[in-house]
């Protein structure tokens, strides 16, 4: 039996946006997967504390992912809690199925920094798609370690999309409008649990 073909894409979700959704929708269909796991991280250990608790980030994308059967919730991380490493997610994933970790190029451009990065990379295949103003161009030692089997990185036909989880809040605390930023079902979440409004 063929093993199926699962996207990963991880991130703090704080909150899940527009452009998460449209990556993933972009995935499945560009990729040939048969579901997208959003995998909200515990406390990402390169920033900074995050502003919504874990259960509300886990709400978010709920709400965000309703109508998105091929779309899911993975809480692996968070169930995990501490610090969050990414090696320490794929090291736990099942065997019955090849991944595929969807990044943005800004997290391409810094992946060497991951801790253990090369056996992430022997564990899953990489899949990057356009952020704003980072060229989609592997660093040199990820490359020649991908070179070496035989492998490279995925580039995703995906359109840049000027979206980002600290710009909404940014827009959200001036009481600017962000209602093309996020997901109908969010926005009123955030609107009703008055998340970000310093």
């Amino acid at each position: 039996m063929a093993l199926k073909r699962i996207g990963l894409l991880g991130g703090s979700f704080d909150p899940v946006h527009a452009a998460h959704i449209a990556l993933a929708r972009t995935a499945l269909r560009t990729l040939d997967l048969a579901q997208v796991q959003l995998i909200p991280a515990a406390a990402p250990w390169q920033r900074g504390p995050l502003r919504a608790t874990p259960a509300q980030r886990c709400d978010m994308i709920r709400l965000a992912i309703a109508d998105e059967p091929s779309i899911v919730l993975n809480t692996t991380e968070i169930d995990r809690g501490g610090p969050t490493y990414t090696i320490d997610t794929v090291s736990a994933l099942p065997v019955q199925h090849r991944y595929v970790w969807l990044l943005g190029t800004d997290q391409l451009a810094n992946f060497c920094t991951w801790r253990a990065w090369q056996a992430i990379a022997d564990r899953v295949d990489l899949a990057v798609a356009m952020r704003p103003g980072t060229p989609p161009q592997p660093p040199a030692e990820l490359q020649r370690h991908m070179a070496a089997q035989q492998r490279q990185v995925e580039i995703l036909p995906f359109a840049e999309m000027p979206v980002s989880a600290s710009a909404i809040r940014d827009r959200l605390a001036d009481g600017l409008p962000v209602d093309d930023m996020l997901p109908t079902p969010v926005y009123q979440y955030i609107r009703a649990h008055h998340l970000y409004h310093d």
